[in-house]
């Protein structure tokens, strides 16, 4: 068996009512605490610190550059002992740069990944605890930070593993107001990062455990989160995002996301809806060009992912795109995306850190192929 190393939080407490014990967990860490949260602070209103100074920041939406900047300089002369996000994976994203980078002596640019120098941390992250409110992205627990340049069209990751939080709280109950549509955008992200990581050429046999019996459940529950509200398929849908992010911190991702990011990056669109959008086309090319073993794991996949969809194996990839759309996610070109772009995009996804991990190394004109069969 190949050797592998498993990165993971120190502690993760999953389940309903799992979120009361977050303001004792937090003050174990200091009396000086930032708390970042999303665009509407009413939500984050329930987390009271006792005995604790407390600084709040908003996060709107997915964090660039000058966003992180901003927060950075916001901070200074707090002097935070602790880092909370409680949010979707943007806040998670937000708050877990700025865990790291309030003690770096550093800007952002000496550590951010293509466009800075990529260095280590020089100095080790505040604490960092997580409290996700939406079952997508896994920010939880994963070990970079996904911020974006718009005025570079990319976004990129800030990552270290001493960037994994001490605590992620994962709460299925905090999951439970997400509007319809960002649950589908959400959702097809999770089910994304089961997907890649258990094709990906960088499996191992912990991934396994955690993507193969996901990849139903988590499928399963978003369909029927679409057909009404359901506490049960909540839970299965934050336990799959949990999955997902463990997964991919362990063995990476795949075209879908080597594509995101840059679509992402140049739009400004919704990451889980891009994913959404491009998973089945990508299924499609993959199925088209792996041979030898990543062939039979992409048969597995789509073997596994035809249960809930009631459809044989060979046509998942156009009846899961299908099912999308009828859903309500908004096709590539909605997103922002233009045919006159394509071409670039392909070209950027092949140089992605994501798409190192796909089951088969795919040039721009495949890459240029899943946006043809996804717009």
């Amino acid at each position: 068996m190949t050797p592998f190393a498993i990165t993971a939080p120190g502690r993760i407490l999953f389940g309903r009512g799992e979120s009361a014990k977050a303001p004792a967990l937090i003050r174990s860490f200091g009396n000086r605490v930032l708390i970042v949260h999303g665009a509407n602070r009413d939500r984050a209103g329930w987390l009271r610190i006792p005995d604790a100074e407390v600084q709040t920041l908003p996060c709107g939406g997915e964090p660039t550059l000058a966003m992180l900047e901003a927060a950075l300089q916001q901070t200074r002369g707090f002097e935070p002992q602790v880092v909370v996000g409680l949010g979707g994976g943007a806040v998670l994203d937000l708050a877990k740069a700025l865990a790291a980078l309030i003690p770096a002596p550093c800007g952002p640019m000496e550590h951010l990944e293509v466009v800075g120098k990529g260095l280590a941390l020089k100095a080790d992250p505040l604490p960092f605890i997580a409290l996700p409110t939406t079952a997508g992205t896994g920010a939880e627990v994963t070990k970079n930070a996904v911020i974006g340049l718009p005025e570079m069209g990319r976004k990129v990751s800030l990552r270290d593993d001493r960037m994994v939080a001490r605590i992620a709280i994962v709460d299925p109950a905090l999951t439970d107001p997400c509007p319809r549509a960002v649950t589908l955008a959400s959702g097809l992200d999770a089910v994304t990062q089961v997907i890649e990581p258990f094709v990906s050429v960088k499996a191992t046999p912990y991934t396994d455990a955690l993507t193969r019996p996901a990849i139903a459940v988590g499928l399963g529950a978003l369909m029927r989160l679409m057909q009404g509200e359901d506490p049960m398929a909540r839970d299965r849908m934050a336990w799959v995002s949990l999955c997902g992010g463990l997964a991919l911190a362990n063995s990476g991702l795949g075209a879908v996301h080597g594509l995101a990011g840059v679509i992402g990056g140049m739009t400004g669109a919704a990451h889980g809806a891009i994913c959404g959008a491009l998973l089945g086309p990508a299924l499609a090319v993959n199925q088209g060009r792996a041979t030898g073993a990543a062939r039979d794991r992409i048969e597995e996949a789509l073997a596994l992912i035809s249960g809930p969809l009631g459809c044989t194996a060979d046509t998942v990839p156009g009846r899961l795109a299908s099912w999308a759309l009828a859903a309500g996610l908004p096709r590539l070109g909605d997103l922002g995306v233009k045919d006159a772009d394509h071409e670039k995009i392909a070209e950027a996804a092949t140089s992605a850190s994501s798409s190192r991990g796909n089951p088969v190394a795919l040039a721009a004109a495949d890459f240029a192929e899943i946006l043809a069969r996804a717009h």
